[in-house]
């Protein structure tokens, strides 16, 4: 039986739902946040040495990370669904989901993880004097590297939609699973998505799908302001 290590408002929602996507049978082991911190549970790193979620582990084995647990499911389990077709080095379909499974943490998530600590660092109890030195420096790095960051890579994202329904190909795959957690980041964090319509129709159109839906059942709230 595959257990997932599942940690409130955090990738491993999208574990549960690549598993629901898959028809499979998995537990739920739950963690919650610090209250303060928004940091993982130490109980965590009996899991992984990490202490990171997620985490899976599947009979013997324990695997971390999002991307290269989706693989894992997908390539063990999927007898053929959730990737191209043709998974040929040079296919086209095939290098797109390549790509996309590692863009998603490799590019979009850090500015939008830097986004979300300057903003708190801009909000965060401190002292008088010190306040304007923050926000000034927030606000310099916000609207000077991060923000601009994001919106290069909206735009990038909208405009790979523009040939295709899903970022690998004509069909539905893993690697839409891992766009999904920048993009409902970037919806939370980012501002408005009404200047992508290809971005927000897409997250319309996976929000919609019963997998996902079953998956936030099981998973429980999910919030990425937090």
């Amino acid at each position: 039986m595959i257990t997932v290590h599942h940690l409130n408002n955090s990738r491993s929602q999208r574990v549960l739902w690549m598993l629901e996507e898959l028809g499979l049978p998995y537990e739920i082991q739950r963690y919650q946040r610090d209250a303060k911190t928004m940091l993982a549970p130490p109980e965590l790193k009996r899991v992984h040495p990490l202490g990171k979620s997620p985490v899976i582990t599947d009979g013997g084995l324990t695997l971390a990370e999002s991307g290269a647990i989706l693989e894992y499911l997908v390539d063990r389990y999927g007898e053929g669904r959730f990737k191209p077709a043709d998974m040929a080095p040079t296919s086209e379909d095939a290098l797109r989901y390549r790509y996309f499974m590692h863009f998603a943490e490799g590019s979009a998530m850090p500015p939008l993880l830097l986004k979300l600590i300057f903003t708190k660092v801009a909000n965060a109890p401190m002292p008088f004097f010190a306040k304007p030195i923050a926000k000034g420096i927030a606000a310099k790095v916000l609207g000077g590297v991060v923000q601009p960051n994001i919106d290069a890579q909206l735009a990038f994202l909208e405009a790979e939609l523009a040939t295709r329904p899903w970022f690998a190909g004509a069909e539905f795959s893993a690697a839409d699973v891992q766009m999904s957690f920048p993009l409902e980041a970037a919806a939370a964090r980012a501002g408005s998505m009404d200047a992508y319509p290809r971005l927000k129709d897409f997250l319309a159109r996976i929000h919609a799908r019963p997998a996902y839906k079953l998956a936030l059942e099981r998973g429980g709230p999910y919030d990425l302001m937090r």
